[in-house]
């Protein structure tokens, strides 16, 4: 599965900025799919995993309040909606599956995830 995220850029703290995922060719709905972040020398972290056909979305406690999942089915779209930007939001973030339609109760461990897109860029900054 391709996955290809968009959306990233340059915004001020407390602003918001939305990113999305899609997947070529696949049907996303079928599949749980996380968004994680990458920041400088710093390990890969879990924002938020979004079950397929209408299952549970869960949030890491980092962005619980902050950030919401979304699905356009008609758009084979996940979006990351993210509002209250801090600096510390800066990061590359990627969109995962493991190929699943649930998530995992592991879902925050990189290592379960088969797929995953090329990131996208997001900075937090004045």
């Amino acid at each position: 599965v391709q996955l290809v995220e968009s959306g990233g850029g340059l915004v001020q703290p407390g602003g918001s900025l939305t990113l999305s995922c899609t997947a070529p060719g696949h049907t996303l709905d079928v599949y749980a799919v996380s968004w994680f972040r990458q920041a400088p020398g710093k390990e890969r972290e879990a924002v938020s995993c979004s079950g397929g056909g209408g299952s549970r979305t869960y949030y890491t406690d980092s962005v619980k309040d902050r950030f919401t999942v979304s699905r356009d089915n008609a758009k084979n779209t996940v979006y990351l909606q993210m509002n209250f930007l801090k600096p510390e939001d800066t990061a590359v973030y990627f969109c995962a599956t493991n190929g699943g339609l649930i998530c995992l109760a592991s879902f925050a461990d990189s290592r379960r995830y088969d797929y995953w897109g090329q990131g996208t860029q997001v900075t937090v900054s004045t």
